[in-house]
This record gives C-alpha cells, sequence and structure tokens, in this order.
C-alpha cells in the first residue's frame, strides 16, 4: 500500500467513527442540529476522498447517505431508523472496505455491487426490500428473465419521443449495454397505421437484462440515465449473492448444525470459510466473526447460523447481535505531536554532544592520559548519558502511546445493536476516551471489554418489564470509562442491572467442587464474588444458576495478566455490577530480575515475583511427575526451570535451592534456579515471525555486553 492510500485509510477511519458516533447521538435526539450537520460534513467528506482516490463504489454509497442527510436538514425527511440505519450500514461497508485495502495494499474492485444495495437501502424505508422491482409491474422481467435466469440488472428505457433530434440512439445504446444479456420492446403508444407513423418520433419501450452492476449500466446510458428504470434483481437463494457463494454459506450452515464432539473445531473452520466469502465479495465480515465469537463462547452454534442467514438474506446488520464495527487488526500508523518528534530531534543532539565527549575521552586513554581525570570524565560523561538515555525512553514511549478513543469508539455501534437484538434500553455512556496508554495495551484491550459489555448487556442488565418491577428507570445505565492513576491507567465498565449475588456463588462453588461448604460460607463478599474468575467455573450449570454472569471470565484475566494488569470485580445485588482493569501505562518498558538456569541468563518481570527464597533439597517432595514446597503453612508447585526450558543444569546441585515465587493471573508457583542475579531495567522487544505467540516467553532484550536476554512470560510456564 502506498502512502497516499494508507494516509486514505487513516483519514477514512476517523472520519467515519465520527459521523458513527454523530447518528448515535442523533438516533437519541432527533433534534440535536449540531450532530446532524457534523454527520453530514462527515459523509461530504468522505466522499470527496474516495473522489481523490477514484474509488468510485465508495463516492456513491456516501453520496447517496449524504443526500438522505441533506434531506433530513431540509425537513424533507426525518431522521427516523430507516435513515440511521442505512447510513449506519453505510459506514459498516466503509469500513470493510477499509480492511481490505489495508490487507491488499489497493482498492477493492469488487465494492459495486455493495455500493448498489447501499444506494437502494436508502430509496425506501429499511423494512421496505429495496433491491426489489416494485410488486405488480415486474411482467416484463418475468418474460425476460428465462432467457437470462443469472441477470443481475433490469433496465427499462422509455426515450422521449423527440429524443433523435437530440442524438440520442435507444437501441444503438442498449446494445453496447456492459453484460447484455437480453432484450425486449414494445411500443409506448400502439402502433398506429402505418400510413400514420411519425419516422421522426420514438415510440419504443426498450427492456434489457444485463449481468453487471447498477452503477455500470447508469453510467453508460449516460443524459438518457432520467429516461430510465433500473433495477437490481435478487438472486434467489441469497439476496444479492450470487449462487456459487450461497451454496458454500448454505454449506457451512449444515457444517456447524452437525451434532457431535469437537464443536469448536467445526465452528471455526465454517466460520472462516463464511468471512472469506463474503470478504471475496466485498461484503463486511464483523458480524460473523463476532458470531462465531460468541457462539464458540457459549458452546452453541445458533449465534453464527442466524449471523449466516442473516447475510444469506441481504441484512448484514441484523446478523449478529454483537457486530462490532471496524477492524481488530493492530494499527499501521500513528499520529504524533509535533512536539514530541521536536522533543527527540532535541535529545538527538544532546545525545550527540555526549558521544562526541565519550569520543574525546577514548583519546586521552589512548594517548595515555592521567588515569584520574580521565576516570571524572568519564563518570560525568556516563550520568549524562544515563540521563538522555532515560529521557529518550521516555519520549519514544510518548509516540507509541494512542487515546483509549480507538478501542472505545468500537463498541457504541456494537452496544445499540445487541441491546436492540435483546430487546433493552440501554444508554451507554463513555468517559476518560483521551485517556492514553501504550498502543500494545490499547489493542489488547478490545476482546477483554467486548466480553465484559456482552456479559453485562446479556445477564447484568435486565429487561424493561423487571426494571420497572424493581423501581428503576426503563433505560439501563451502563458506563465505558478510564482515567491515569500513577503509572497504571485504570479502564471501568459500570451497569446498573441485578448484580452478582455472593450467595448464588458459594451455592455454585460448593457444588463445582471448588472448595468446602464451609470454607465458602467464610468467605467475605468480595472473595466469594472473585470465584467467578475461577478456571472452569463457566460451565452450563453456571450460566444458568448465575444468569451467565461470569462466563468466560477466567479468560479476560488472563488476557489482561498477559499485559502486566489486574482484573477486579465489584458488585451489590439489585445495584449493577463494576468490572475494573487496572493496567500499566506502557508494556514495552519492563523491570525484570536476572536468574541463571542451565548456563543461561533468563529474565523474570518483577511485577511477577512475590519474593525469592531457599529451601532445603529434603523439603521438596515429590507429587507424581511434579515437585512442591511448603511456605509458611501454603504448598506451592516448584518448576526446575532448566529442565522446563529443556537445559542441563551446568553447576552441581547445592544443598539449599534457589527459589523464585510468582504469582500471575491468580497462579502462584516457584521456579528453581541456579542463581539469582541483578534486576535490570529492559526494552522489552516482542517474538516476531515463527517464534510469535511462544508460550512461557514474553519477548528478548539486550544486555550490557550484548547478549541476548530472553524474558519469560511467568503465567504461560505456570499454566
Amino acid at each position: 500500500m502506498n502512502e497516499f492510500l494508507e494516509q486514505f485509510v487513516i483519514e477514512v477511519r476517523d472520519l467515519a467513527e465520527q459521523a458513527a458516533d454523530d447518528l448515535l447521538a442523533l438516533e437519541r435526539d432527533p433534534g440535536d442540529r449540531d450532530r446532524l450537520d457534523s454527520a453530514f460534513r462527515g459523509f461530504h467528506t468522505l466522499k470527496g476522498a474516495a473522489a481523490i482516490v477514484e474509488f468510485a463504489a465508495m463516492g456513491r454509497a456516501v453520496h447517496a447517505a449524504e443526500d438522505v442527510l441533506d434531506a433530513v436538514r431540509r425537513g424533507v425527511r426525518p431522521a427516523g431508523t430507516d435513515v440511521i440505519d442505512a447510513s449506519l450500514a453505510c459506514l459498516e461497508a466503509v469500513r470493510g472496505w477499509l480492511d481490505r485495502i489495508e490487507a491488499a495494499g489497493d482498492l477493492p474492485a469488487d465494492a459495486d455491487a455493495a455500493a448498489d444495495a447501499l444506494v437502494a437501502g436508502f430509496a425506501a424505508p429499511a423494512s421496505t426490500p429495496a433491491a426489489s422491482p416494485p410488486a405488480g409491474d415486474q411482467g416484463w422481467i418475468d418474460d425476460l428473465r428465462p432467457r437470462a435466469p443469472d441477470a443481475t440488472v433490469a433496465l427499462r428505457l422509455i426515450p422521449d419521443a423527440d429524443c433523435f433530434f437530440r442524438a440520442e440512439d435507444p437501441l444503438a445504446l442498449v446494445a453496447g449495454l456492459p453484460g447484455l444479456a437480453a432484450v425486449g420492446l414494445a411500443p409506448r403508444r400502439p402502433w398506429p397505421a402505418a400510413g400514420d407513423i411519425d419516422p421522426f418520433a420514438c415510440n419504443l419501450v426498450v427492456m434489457a437484462l444485463c449481468r453487471s452492476t447498477v452503477a455500470a449500466v447508469g453510467d453508460h446510458l449516460g443524459p438518457m440515465r432520467r429516461q430510465a428504470e433500473i433495477l437490481a434483481l435478487a438472486q434467489d437463494p441469497a439476496g444479492g449473492l450470487p449462487a456459487p457463494a450461497a451454496a458454500l454459506l448454505q454449506a457451512q450452515i449444515a457444517l456447524a448444525r452437525v451434532e457431535g464432539d469437537n464443536l469448536a473445531g467445526r465452528l471455526g473452520a465454517a466460520g472462516r470459510v463464511a468471512a472469506n466469502v463474503l470478504r471475496r465479495l466485498g461484503r463486511p465480515t464483523a458480524a460473523i466473526e463476532t458470531a462465531l465469537a460468541i457462539g464458540l463462547d457459549a458452546g452453541d452454534p445458533q449465534p453464527f447460523v442466524t449471523a449466516v442467514e442473516a447475510a444469506l438474506a441481504g441484512d448484514a446488520r441484523k446478523a449478529a447481535p454483537a457486530a462490532a464495527p471496524g477492524t481488530t487488526a493492530a494499527a499501521r500508523a500513528l499520529r504524533v505531536d509535533v512536539e514530541r518528534i521536536d522533543a527527540l530531534v532535541r535529545l538527538t543532539g544532546e545525545l550527540t554532544v555526549v558521544k562526541n565527549a565519550i569520543g574525546h575521552a577514548a583519546g586521552m586513554a589512548r594517548d595515555g592520559g592521567d588515569a584520574r581525570p580521565l576516570a571524572e570524565l568519564l563518570r560525568r560523561q556516563h550520568a549524562m548519558l544515563d540521563s538522555l538515555t532515560a529521557e529518550l525512553q521516555r519520549a519514544v514511549l510518548a509516540i507509541r502511546v494512542l487515546p483509549l478513543r480507538h478501542v472505545f469508539q468500537r463498541f457504541p455501534l456494537m452496544v445499540r445493536d445487541m441491546a436492540a437484538t435483546l430487546g433493552k434500553t440501554v444508554q451507554l455512556n463513555i468517559e476518560g476516551e483521551d485517556t492514553e496508554a501504550d498502543k500494545t495495551v490499547v489493542e489488547a484491550l478490545f476482546e477483554p471489554l467486548l466480553h465484559v459489555l456482552r456479559n453485562a448487556l446479556d445477564h447484568g442488565i435486565e429487561d424493561a418489564e423487571t426494571r420497572a418491577a424493581r423501581g428503576k428507570a426503563a433505560a439501563a445505565q451502563l458506563v465505558l470509562s478510564a482515567g491515569r492513576h500513577g503509572d497504571q491507567v485504570i479502564v471501568a465498565v459500570a451497569d446498573d442491572g441485578a448484580g452478582i449475588d455472593p450467595a448464588v456463588i458459594r451455592r455454585v462453588a460448593a457444588a463445582r467442587g471448588l472448595a468446602p461448604a464451609a470454607a465458602l460460607d467464610a468467605l467475605p463478599d468480595d472473595e466469594a464474588i472473585d470465584l467467578i474468575f475461577a478456571p472452569g467455573f463457566s460451565t452450563a450449570t453456571a450460566v444458568t444458576d448465575l444468569s451467565g454472569r461470569g462466563v468466560g471470565m477466567d479468560a479476560v484475566r488472563t488476557a489482561i495478566g498477559r499485559i502486566g494488569g489486574r482484573v477486579t470485580v465489584a458488585s451489590r445485588p439489585g445495584a449493577g455490577t463494576t468490572v475494573r482493569f487496572a493496567l500499566p501505562f506502557s508494556v514495552m518498558v519492563t523491570r525484570v530480575m536476572t536468574v541463571e538456569a542451565g548456563g543461561q541468563v533468563f529474565g523474570i518481570p518483577f511485577d511477577a515475583v512475590v519474593e525469592t527464597t531457599q529451601c532445603a533439597r529434603g523439603d521438596i517432595a515429590t507429587v507424581g511427575r511434579a515437585a512442591a514446597f511448603v511456605l509458611r503453612d501454603r504448598t506451592i508447585p516448584l518448576i526446575d526451570l532448566a529442565e522446563a526450558l529443556g537445559r542441563e543444569t551446568k553447576i552441581p546441585r547445592r544443598p539449599l535451592a534457589s527459589i523464585v515465587v510468582t504469582e500471575a493471573a491468580g497462579l502462584v508457583g516457584a521456579l528453581e534456579v541456579d542463581r539469582i542475579g541483578a534486576p535490570l531495567d529492559v526494552m522489552l522487544k516482542p517474538l516476531e515471525g515463527l517464534l510469535a505467540g511462544m508460550r512461557g516467553i514474553a519477548g528478548t532484550t539486550l544486555t550490557g555486553d550484548g547478549r541476548v536476554l530472553i524474558v519469560l512470560d511467568v503465567q504461560g510456564l505456570l499454566q
């Protein structure tokens, strides 16, 4: 993708997000003139951007949205649900096209059909199948259809009687139609007697079927477009989908519905195929992908089946309750404040001065200069270099930061669609979206937040009748907030729903055998609620007894733990629940403890280290193929780090084992090492290529002597 197209993607994605935000605000308050004007300007700018890169399909779609919003501004059309839905569907298609551009590096060549459907959607209320010809006026289509059953466009051209005087030749024009498949002729008025025919007046109606697009046919007609009726023909059985694509999607539905084991494998395969089919056709895939995630989460193929059936019916907006707009791919470009660039330039100059001073000291040493002044010079320059390096580190990290708006802006539309599917009225309020965090942290937040928001909507917030019976407002309040506290970023999701009942959790935990009933009864309420994070707690029985609150929350804690964060839950029965993420501002700078195992030095993140200790070898007990020791009346599993990493210990076993006690994502364990070294502040580089995602390794860095230091992922080792 060239730089020009890359800038187009950045600009259009920002414009689309702002326009979506304006539309959602307009839906809440149809009289908000400022939001209406802002949305109109957004689509107008999108149209201009599409014209600059010659993306005609996108330009046509957003132009239709612009026209409708202009009609709303002039009072000709109300800002009803049909307008909002069609405009949001247009923006979702734009996002899908942007994803294609980022993936392929070029404009999507097959977007015309999707654009035609979007344009048709603006011409009629959402409840009317806009792509179908008017009822009662299809006889001419029915007559021609057997001659071209795979035609996609129908044309009826009724030329003006005086068209010949404008040098218009309707027959020659129709003969050159792209993808012409069938032609029919009829008189506009009954033919007069042969002697009364006026050879200078056109009395024809020309009908044609084409294997093309509405846009291509309209462009070919040129000035005669106003004399024509052009209709997109639905493709049976999938509205607007070619028959082979429809057959493939039907096959994925059948695969998902097969009964038996390995549901995750079948659903995963079906989901990939369905998404690839829609992506090849230039259709949005976010709804399919989100429905697949919901189905895998719940162990139920129905959400995925419903999404594919909706795609077959040509209704992308109903494909999934949690359709996530945009893409979850990592951002390829960042916008950086020019002041931060200037700071880097300044630091570069100061580092050059220090480099020259060190070069001068090296020359003095080479020439046999006095050691004492030389040592003092080196000490001063090292102190200056240390200070500048720390400042440079902070400046570089400041460039990587993103506002949380980049992830928060994906949720308003998703919450709107899911609430509508569940029949609930929910007001999503976003606070602190300008709070900044490292790019890695921001991009890792989407899936955990998606899961928590879905739980809140589906299981935490009551329906309107229940809320009314409890004296609550019909519209539930859901708050997504963020703030900076010291070196941490706090992100919270709060709802005013039913809350979590600790008594129910104790009962289910006892039934699951997580702890004896007496021990559970003695737990404080906050510790009892924390049991929803226990692996295996989110079973079908737990979903029934707990209304699903806690489904997959162990996965949320695991995901947040990978980036060095913590998850806590606070809840009051009947008053609501708050899930809070405490996240590091940056995951790139890490303080590690160095240890030696099997003749190699490794790093362990300090955040995962509880303490270091020594244990007599006689006190280490063998439990099956594992080992454990007792520390202050607590049995702790012990892992021999050299053995776990497939390395042989280079030094003889000493009577006292050196042990590092660690904790990650609620898992407590210990690592036996050969030696414990000094702490280091390191710039962590994640593994790339074939090694990306390797369990047990968080990344690498370079030590002062030029060696590569592998930094361990304690959570991966303990699991």
